[in-house]
């Protein structure tokens, strides 16, 4: 029997895996990969006390700093379902068939992005395909760029990269955006942004190496093509919150809707990080919603004993 069970090895479980060794909890931390989608992001300069990094030494940040504390980690494993059984304990199934038992469980299973789902797309990821702006989108100042998308997130992105590239190419394939009105507003000040309305990208063009453009039809179904350095994917995220049980209280988009203690509908069930309703989805703010989490399961397996 494990005090805490902590699902998710990224910003939000190593900080949550932290604060909970060091009040002493009895914890296991259980994770497809440590670093989780941090490990995917480019350049970072946006971690307090690090002015420059990357997501791959990040990652390794948090791996080392996690493994001080000597949490049991099972690295490799995924949580595919849990439940609380009726003495309140929660048991929880792993991918190998194995379980677990626990007084408390953390959700911090971040997302992962909705993909375009065409050629190219996986083969230039982080070689000129991203799906993080904030992350991504200094490395291509001065260099065209292209935003595919239609919303809030597409629209922030074609902001940030007006002020970078000397050409921003906005594909939508819908022919109005469904973000924010003050955004679309902004974007149309933007002189070096050229929107491409009721235009379905169909593929990824590189030399085999880097991405060097996208391939689009139009809406006769006319394909063209369009030369960019840095491709920006915002069509949506997709939060890992199947694995949670049914009376665990999502909204409409599958996130896990949590109070400002980071506890969820469930009493004993916490979850932090990008998984959940918080609108902003940031390193920074899934780390500190994981400590909040954290010493929100403390007192909860306190009022237990």
């Amino acid at each position: 029997m494990y005090d805490l069970i902590i699902i998710g090895g990224s910003a939000a479980g190593t900080a949550a895996t932290i604060y909970a060794s060091r009040r002493g909890l009895k914890t296991a931390v259980i994770a497809k990969d440590l670093g989780g989608e941090v490990a995917t992001s480019g350049e970072i300069e946006n971690w307090p006390g690090i002015i420059h990094t990357n997501g791959l030494e990040l990652a390794d940040f948090f791996r080392k700093h996690l493994e001080s504390y000597k949490p049991e980690v099972k690295e490799g494993f995924s949580i595919t379902a849990f439940s609380k059984e009726a003495e309140g304990r929660f048991i929880l199934i792993l991918d190998d068939g194995s379980t677990l038992e626990a007084k408390a469980v953390i959700v911090a299973t971040g997302v992962h992005p909705r993909e375009l789902g065409v050629p190219g797309e996986k083969e230039y990821r982080l070689k000129g395909v991203s799906y993080c702006t904030v992350c991504d989108g200094p490395v291509f100042k001065g260099k065209v760029t292209a935003v595919i998308g239609g919303g809030n997130s597409a629209l922030e992105a074609a902001l940030m990269l007006a002020d970078l590239s000397p050409t921003v190419y906005v594909i939508n394939k819908n022919q109005a955006f469904k973000g924010e009105q003050v955004l679309i507003d902004n974007l149309k000040t933007k002189q070096n942004v050229q929107v491409i309305y009721g235009a379905t990208t169909t593929g990824i063009i590189g030399d085999g190496t880097f991405a060097n453009g996208l391939k689009y039809t139009d809406v006769s179904g006319q394909e063209h093509v369009i030369e960019a350095a840095g491709m920006f994917v915002h069509i949506g995220q997709v939060p890992n919150s199947s694995l949670v049980p049914a009376e665990v209280g999502k909204n409409q988009f599958g996130e896990i809707e949590v109070d400002k203690y980071c506890a969820t509908s469930v009493p004993g069930v916490f979850a932090a990080g990008d998984v959940t309703d918080v609108p902003h989805k940031q390193i920074v703010i899934a780390a500190g919603m994981g400590a909040t989490a954290a010493l929100s399961a403390v007192q909860y397996i306190n009022r237990l004993s």
